[in-house]
């Protein structure tokens, strides 16, 4: 029996949750403004939500917000069952504290597209608990039955004598009862605030420039840092000239960190003038032969014989009447998230105070600290003693799981003895990245004489993420063979297996993980056999979808709204993809079109999406646009190449991103449903590049395989 791991699956399993608590940062526009509150402290039945005497509410929010729009979904959920209105809520960054663990994954983090999911139950539940509460308190000062009793936005009401009760006013009350072990959550029927488009909280304060992401973090007395970094992985400086730094105006400290050489200054631009003047001679270690040529070399090795055994059904050996076979590939990418890594620490004799825009703030992933378990370490204090203040991200992606860039800030600021900011440049952050991995897969089918496979083996030869970072190099995970685990087409006789190749690369979470390659390469290889049997792409996957009805519905959804099979302009034609992931279906057709040069413009994408109970639609149609313009850049434009063990690319001259100019025209489409919410940030990039490549093989006849697909050959 095979053994694989899913990225939930690794993240659960080498999970452990830590302790600490630490002062919340409050985002101040999204407070109503109004009056000072009448005085005594605030309510606070539970870890998530403060009810004022005045009757504002205050809802905390345990999940980091990179633009996913957690800071609005998760407080809805708890306005839902709280019944409070909205214009009354204020909301708060959670500390660092075991309650707030998600349940998804044994730690604090925010990844995996888990956190409406993972909050669903938990942060209904304290809401209805909450606000049974003061419907109790109220009863009892009427001195009638609870049932008899309602709540309407903001306040309790005894319909039978018109008496109401605001929220402030039941406080003191309410503060002196139990907190019920049972409540009974409100149908979907009843529901005033999940399913609306309610505008963000955090728009207000970044529209206004006034929100604090961590590049925006300043404390007294605050100097910045450069670091200087070994660009060969694994390499270590040898010699610098600290006199040289030391010369440049304002640079106050030369040390040795875990990641390199930094430069302390009063000031980003001295930082980095002084690091520059350092002149490291770097010990480039054993990595440096490392290049694009041996690691394709490696992985077609390793793909051309059978891995480990991830599925097998039936007899994967069995033969039909037409063969078809095909080699995919997908390159290295970095994140690129538009904030530049950073982050700011102040290292006291018994406390240490960070500010950061992580994803991982307490617990553990085999072997990996979170940043509360993290600096405690770094600085030999008692977690308690450690306070880990998570601000705004911008962007996130995967990359502020690994939390490097804290341990920057908290070595340069130990070696300062004063508060420091760390600030990655764009070179820094692409070259200095944790990559989602290269990976080759090699696919043969064997078609029967209705064209339908009656038989397919899949080997994919990829670098394990989880093994990376700890796990049994004998175990598959996400980055490897889970989108093809989860094949939902129904192909009787079936082989999924994978190898795990070894490279120096630092490999990390990507948006959507391995989901994002596996989806290029078995929908478009799914592509290829509708083709080879003279048949509809669309109707190619409905015959094979009978027994995954959801998958089926996204797809007819897409194809619909697409008016697939209708004329198109000459010069243009449509694609269809199809993938699960994070537990959400999302099918998408994509209209495409050559430039004069044979690059491709996406002229229209057009997604259809089931992720169970829709909590903001105006947030899930956000999300999946911009999964389509992360998954567009690298499916177009973007890859990593390593040469001489080190990364080629430093800039967005050589790591494009997609531009205003190249967006396609893109509309969602929601399933309507009555299962629980599942992901949403990451399962509309899998599909697109797919979609992409199927376009263009129906405009123009060639098959492209290897990603970025910059321009079609003549």
């Amino acid at each position: 029996m095979s053994t694989s791991f899913s990225r939930r699956d690794f993240l659960r399993a080498g999970a452990v949750a830590g302790a600490g608590l630490t002062l919340a940062v409050t985002l101040p526009s999204c407070t109503p403004r109004g009056e000072e509150p009448p005085a005594g402290p605030p309510w606070s039945p539970n870890a998530w939500i403060r009810v004022g005497r005045d009757g504002r509410v205050t809802l905390v929010v345990d999940r980091s917000e990179m633009g996913q729009g957690v800071l609005t979904a998760l407080p809805m959920l708890l306005a839902e069952e709280l019944d409070v209105a909205w214009e009354n809520v204020s909301i708060e960054q959670a500390p660092a504290d075991k309650v707030y663990t998600n349940p998804d994954f044994g730690i604090q983090g925010t990844g995996g597209s888990s956190s409406v999911h993972a909050a669903w139950k938990p942060l209904r539940e304290a809401g209805a608990k909450a606000r049974q509460m003061l419907v109790n308190a109220a009863a009892a000062s009427w001195g009638a039955p609870p049932a008899e009793c309602s709540t309407e936005p903001g306040m309790v009401v005894h319909a039978r004598t018109r008496r109401r009760l605001k929220y402030g006013e039941l406080v003191e009350r309410a503060a002196a009862l139990p907190v019920p072990e049972t409540v009974t959550l409100k149908e979907s029927k009843d529901f005033r605030v999940i399913g609306t488009p309610m505008p963000r909280l955090d728009t207000p304060d970044k529209v206004r420039g006034t929100a604090q992401f961590g590049m925006d973090v300043a404390v007294p007395a605050m100097l910045v840092a450069v670091v200087a970094r070994c660009p060969v992985f694994g390499g270590s400086a040898k010699s610098w000239d600290e006199a040289a730094a030391k010369a440049v105006p304002g640079v106050k400290h030369v040390v040795k960190v875990s990641s390199g050489v930094a430069v302390i200054a009063d000031g980003y631009w001295q930082a980095k003038k002084g690091a520059t003047a350092l002149a490291v001679v770097w010990d480039e270690g054993p990595n440096a032969a490392l290049s694009n040529e041996s690691i394709r070399t490696q992985l077609a090795a390793l793909g051309a014989k059978p891995g480990i055994s991830a599925r097998k059904d039936g007899n994967p050996a069995l033969r039909g009447v037409k063969e078809v076979a095909a080699v995919y590939e997908a390159p290295y990418q970095a994140h690129a998230c538009m904030e530049p890594m950073n982050a700011t620490a102040h290292v006291e004799a018994d406390r240490c105070t960070v500010w950061a825009p992580t994803q991982f703030q307490m617990g553990s992933v085999f072997g990996m600290p979170g940043a509360l378990e993290q600096v405690a370490k770094l600085c030999g204090l008692d977690p308690a003693k450690v306070t880990i203040n998570t601000t705004l991200l911008g962007g996130g992606f995967g990359r502020r799981f690994f939390n490097d860039f804290i341990t920057d800030a908290v070595e340069a600021s130990k070696a300062a003895q004063a508060p420091v900011k760390v600030i990655w440049s764009r070179e820094d952050d692409i070259q200095h990245d944790y990559y989602r991995p290269a990976s080759m897969t090699s696919f043969r089918a064997q078609l029967g004489g209705d064209g339908m496979p009656v038989s397919m083996i899949s080997n994919t030869a990829c670098t394990s993420i989880g093994a990376s970072m700890g796990a049994p190099r004998t175990a598959l995970d996400a980055s490897s063979v889970e989108a093809l685990q989860n094949l939902p087409y129904d192909i009787p006789n079936l082989s999924v297996a994978a190898a795990n190749a070894v490279f120096s690369v630092p490999l990390g979470f990507w948006r959507s993980v391995g989901s994002s390659q596996n989806g290029f390469m078995i929908e478009s290889f799914i592509d290829e056999l509708a083709w080879a049997a003279g048949q509809d792409p669309v109707e190619y996957r409905r015959a094979m979808l009978g027994k995954k009805p959801r998958h089926l519905g996204v797809l007819e959804l897409a194809a619909a709204k697409s008016g697939w099979g209708t004329p198109l302009p000459e010069g243009r034609a449509r694609g269809v993809a199809v993938v699960e992931s994070f537990n959400s279906y999302v099918a998408e057709v994509a209209e495409v079109s050559l430039n004069a040069d044979r690059t491709i413009r996406v002229d229209r994408v057009i997604a259809a999406v089931d992720c169970g109970t829709v909590v903001n639609p105006d947030i899930v149609k956000a999300q999946i646009e911009s999964a389509v313009v992360f998954g567009l850049t690298a499916a177009l434009l973007s890859e990593i190449t390593i040469d001489k063990g080190r990364v080629a690319q430093s800039n967005f001259h050589d790591f494009p991103l997609l531009r205003m100019r190249e967006m396609p025209v893109i509309e969602v489409h929601l399933v309507p449903s009555t299962e629980g919410p599942t992901g949403i940030g990451e399962p509309g990039t899998p599909p697109i590049a797919a979609a992409v490549a199927n376009a263009i093989y129906a405009l123009t006849k060639q098959r492209i395989r290897r990603l970025p697909m910059r321009a079609v050959p003549v």
